[in-house]
Formats: C-alpha cells, structure tokens, sequence
C-alpha cells in the first residue's frame, strides 16, 4: 500500500513539474508574443504619425500658396483700379461738354465691370487650383493608408488557430485578461 501511495505521488509530482514548466513556457512564450505584437503597432503607429506629418506640411504649403496667390491678385486689382481711377479722372479734366462727360463715365463703369468680371474669374480658379491640391494630398494620405497592414500580429495568430494550427494547451490558472475593443484610430480601450 505504501509503494502505490509512493507512486501516485511521484506521478502526482511528475505532473506538477510538467504542468510548472508547461506554465513557465507559455508565459514567456505569452510575453514574447505580446512584445512582438506590440513592436509591430508601434511601427505602424510611427509610419501612420509620419504620413500624417507629411499630409499636413503638404496642406499647410497649398494653403500659403493659395493665400500668397490670394493676397499677390489682391494687390494688383487695387493697383490696376487706381491707375485705371487716375486715368479716367485725367480724361475728365479735359472734357469740354457734359456730353463727353457721360460718354467717360459710361466707359469707367464698363471698364470696371470687366475688371470685376476677370479678378472673379482670377480667383475662383485660385480656389480651384488649391482644392486640386487638397485632393491630391488627399488622395496620397488614403493610398498611404490603405497600403498599410490591415491584419494586427495577434488578428493573424487567431487566423492561424482558426484554420487548424496545433493550439498549445492553456493553463488552468491563468487570469482573464481585460476585453479590449478597437477603436477608430486602430488602438484599443478597455470597455
């Protein structure tokens, strides 16, 4: 009786130390894992931040641009409305009849509407050329993230368990951990 009581347990012990080292593997094993998978987001986290800087230089530059453009257009209809004022007036001081007075002012209203009508036109296609822009580093911001992993290390680790890998054994006194659930930015919080 003693020696079946000695054996169950050397068994029992036998049993101990495997489940020990069992448990010793899987968790280092655990926090490799996690350690890998935390070095991947942060990498990616490092070239989203990057293309972010990128896109936003990009946009700070079309929307100077625009505005000196802007400001450069501005300058010239108050310098051409002058000098075209200045001319008009000249020509008024020489007139001799009432008549040709009308004649110049009709001809001064009619200069301005088409001096109007071409500094509209000058800025919207300002406008137009900075919303181009826009768009293009737009355009280059979402090809930059659509060319970015989409699959996190841990999503494909489950992918791989999913499709029939050997899943190693978990131990029965591990702790749950914390839920987790994605956010927009990609990151998790807690629920």
């Amino acid at each position: 009786m003693s020696t079946e009581i000695n054996e169950f347990l050397d068994e029992q012990k036998e049993g101990l130390v495997q489940l020990a080292a069992n448990l010793r593997r899987t968790r280092v094993a655990a926090a490799r894992r996690a350690a890998m998978e935390s070095a991947a987001r942060i990498r990616a986290l490092n070239v989203r931040v990057r293309t972010l800087a990128r896109s936003g230089l990009r946009l700070t530059a079309v929307s100077h641009g625009a505005v000196q453009n802007l400001i450069e257009l501005q300058g010239e209809i108050v310098t051409s409305a002058l000098n075209d004022a200045a001319e008009k007036i000249h020509r008024m001081a020489y007139t001799e009849s009432v008549r040709d007075l009308a004649r110049v002012q009709a001809e001064v209203l009619q200069a301005a509407r088409q001096r109007i009508v071409e500094d509209i036109a000058r800025s919207v296609k300002i406008l137009k050329g900075a919303a181009g822009d826009v768009r293009r580093v737009a355009a280059q911001r979402q090809a930059v993230a659509a060319a970015a992993p989409k699959k996190s290390a841990r999503h494909k680790v489950k992918s791989a368990a999913k499709a029939g890998a050997p899943r190693k054994a978990r131990p029965a006194t591990r702790a749950k951990r914390p839920v987790r659930k994605k956010t927009r930015g990609g990151r998790t919080a807690n629920r």
